[in-house]
């Protein structure tokens, strides 16, 4: 374990510790406006590829059409769910990924496993870090960028990461909680899929 790893798990423990009453008001708005499950958990790849579980608070409802499939995004986002992802407090759960060791407070966000075959050599260099609850791609402009935009700052991150500049990265997204900028991109409440980039 380096001094990265080990800053991260004792930051981490410390701060599941002080917001423990924010997880549980979350979790009980969540269940009160949305119902069960309470928190959403995917499989994402981490650290070179390995694939682990990404925990998060939902903050989509269930709701499906006529023929039994989910409703767009941007109608399943409404009320609780939405305030919830534009204060980022859907992320919290994420502590726990960081405190067993699948993820750090700063690298290239983990994205879905079905991209991992788009992406071309540069791109791949993202899984030479440990994925993060925050990046340099996130404090640059989040989902309003495009996808080739974010690679470029997730690799550049990798080429140049240090403790100063995750500080850095740290102050500047609590910033743009504050203001509550770049959650969605220029045409969807969330950020289109990734379809590989046109050589």
């Amino acid at each position: 374990m380096n001094l990265k790893q080990l800053f991260d798990k004792i930051l981490a423990l410390v701060l599941i510790i002080l917001f423990s009453p924010i997880y549980i008001i979350v979790s009980l708005l969540i269940l009160l406006k949305m119902g069960r499950p309470i928190f959403f958990r995917q499989q994402r790849p981490g650290y070179k590829e390995k694939i682990f579980g990404i925990y998060k608070f939902r903050t989509m409802t269930n709701e499906k059409d006529e023929n039994g499939e989910l409703l767009p995004d941007e109608k399943r986002l409404v009320g609780i769910g939405k305030f919830i992802r534009s204060t980022s407090l859907d992320e919290l759960p994420q502590l726990f990924n960081v405190l067993k060791g699948e993820m750090s407070f700063v690298g290239p966000r983990p994205l879905l496993i079905e991209y991992l075959n788009l992406y071309n050599e540069t791109q791949k260099r993202r899984h030479d870090v440990l994925p993060g609850i925050t990046g340099w791609a996130q404090v640059n402009g989040r989902n309003a960028i495009s996808w080739e935009q974010k690679f470029e700052y997730d690799v550049w991150y990798v080429d140049h990461k240090s403790f100063s500049l995750d500080m850095k990265i740290l102050w500047l997204t609590f910033l743009k909680v504050l203001r509550r900028s770049g959650i969605s991109s220029d045409s969807s409440v969330t950020m289109e899929k990734f379809r590989g980039t046109k050589s």
